[in-house]
Formats: structure tokens, C-alpha cells, sequence
């Protein structure tokens, strides 16, 4: 069983973790995470701890967001847009009892306020940013480390956050390099 309560975007989403690991889930019904939903998550981040596994697109970027805003202290697990895709549909219900565990066992934890380990610079230098495949880039980046695909800003953030290390960023890079992402 998982102490942490795992917030999920819907039924669909509860019905697929419960699939993977015996846990708890609060649903958000959605992209318009309201009061009552960010309440309850508030009370269980004191009691249990949450881990917020939110599909890996937009809406669900949005909702990691709304909730790690109002609700600070949560963990973070993301799965692989490829491990949740069936048919063009993206959600963590498409995702397979493996992908959803792997996520969960390599959760992350954010620190508003932590240093900058790693600046808009190395991203550059990493072709991060400003570079003819930096989105594909970004999310090769995201997988290896477990953080998601996000933008470039985003993806500063989340590297400070997330306490990613100059060495980790290095390794990851290479791996990308390796995979030929390079050109």
C-alpha cells in the first residue's frame, strides 16, 4: 500500500493506479480544480503526503500546476507521453500497471525557493533551448530524469525545484547525445 494519497484527473485514472498499486486517490474532476478538491488535498499533504500523477499534456500540466501552487509539499510522479498514448488519447488511464509503477517509484519532490544549480546558459549549451530539436530535446530530457516534457522556461524551473544536480543534467545530456538527439 502507498501512504501518499495519488492525485489523479478522474475515474478512468483512479480505475488504472488501482490496477499498478494498492493506493488512495483524490480525483480532480478535471482541469477546474475547485476549492473543495484543493481543501481536501491540503488536509491529506498534512496527514498521509500526496503524489500528484497528472496525464503528461496540457490540461495536465495545468492541474500539477494549480495544485502545487495552492498546495505546497505535494511529490510529483510523471509518466512518459509514449507510456500513456493508446490510439492518440494521452491519460494516465492508457498507461500500462508498469508505467504507472516505475512513476510512482521515482517520485520528485519540489522545493519552492531551492538554488539554481543549473541556468539558462547550460540549457542553451544543452540545446534545451534555441536549437532546431529542442522540444524533442526537452523531452528525452524529461523521460531520462523522470521530471515530464515541459517548455524551456518551465523546464529551468522545474530542474531548480526538483533539485536536479549539475552531474545528474550532465549525464542525462549525454545519454540524449548518445541516442542522437545531437544535430
Amino acid at each position: 500500500m502507498i501512504k501518499e494519497l495519488i492525485v489523479v484527473e478522474g475515474k478512468s485514472d483512479t480505475a488504472a493506479v488501482k490496477r499498478a498499486v494498492d493506493a488512495d486517490t483524490i480525483e480532480t474532476g478535471g482541469s477546474a480544480v475547485d476549492r473543495r478538491v484543493i481543501a481536501k488535498i491540503a488536509l491529506a499533504v498534512e496527514r498521509r503526503g500526496v503524489i500528484i500523477l497528472t496525464d503528461p499534456d496540457h490540461a495536465g500540466e495545468r492541474i500539477r500546476k494549480i495544485v502545487s501552487s495552492k498546495v505546497p509539499g505535494c511529490k510529483h510522479a510523471f509518466i512518459p507521453e509514449e507510456d500513456a498514448t493508446l490510439k492518440g488519447d494521452i491519460g494516465v488511464e492508457n498507461a500500462s500497471p508498469e508505467a504507472i509503477r516505475y512513476a510512482l517509484e521515482n517520485v520528485h519532490t519540489s522545493f519552492e525557493g531551492a538554488p539554481i544549480l543549473i541556468g539558462m546558459e547550460d540549457l542553451m549549451a544543452a540545446g534545451m533551448i534555441v536549437h532546431p530539436k529542442a522540444a524533442q530535446r526537452r523531452m528525452a530530457l524529461g523521460n531520462i530524469l523522470g521530471i515530464g516534457y515541459c517548455n524551456g522556461k518551465q523546464l529551468y524551473k522545474r530542474l531548480s525545484m526538483f533539485g536536479i544536480t549539475p552531474e545528474e543534467f550532465a549525464n542525462a545530456v549525454a545519454q540524449i547525445e548518445q541516442g542522437g538527439l545531437s544535430s
